[in-house]
This record gives C-alpha cells, structure tokens and sequence, in this order.
C-alpha cells in the first residue's frame, strides 16, 4: 500500500472530514479513504443514504391521526390575548 502526505488542505475540508469521521464513528484516515474513492469512482460500496425515500409513497390515512393532527391546527383564543 501506498502512503501519501497531503499538504495545504483547506480547514473547512478538514472540519468536514473530521465531523464525518466522528459521526461515523471511523478514523480520519478510513472517511479520507472513502471519500477518495468516492469521488474517484472507484468506490466498492454503494453509497449508504441516511434519507427518508423509504418513506414515501407509503402513508396510509388513519382517521384517529387525522382526529389528533386537527386538535393541534385548533386556535386557542386565551393564548392569544
């Protein structure tokens, strides 16, 4: 394996790499490695997405929610002297 020393490298990248490495709970090195090969397009993985597209198409009307939902749109006059 290769070693490499990068030089010059802009603290807004570092920030985000060392944010991303915490919140991942990985190395700097292992999120750097990553992120290369990404970008690269010579990634072994799919990309993971933390998103909520398995959510959606996927709402089933519940006449009890509806019931609730319209209880909190309602205006309470007192609160509003």
């Amino acid at each position: 394996m290769a070693q490499y020393t990068i030089r010059n490298v802009p603290e807004s990248v570092d920030r985000t790499l060392r944010e991303e490495a915490r919140r991942r709970g990985k190395s700097l090195n292992e999120v750097a490695l990553e992120v290369l090969r990404r970008g690269l397009g010579v990634d072994e993985a799919p990309p993971s997405y933390y998103d909520l597209d398995d959510l959606a198409g996927s709402w089933v009307a519940d006449p009890e929610v509806d019931r609730a939902l319209e209880e909190q749109d309602r205006i309470d006059p007192d609160l509003w002297k």
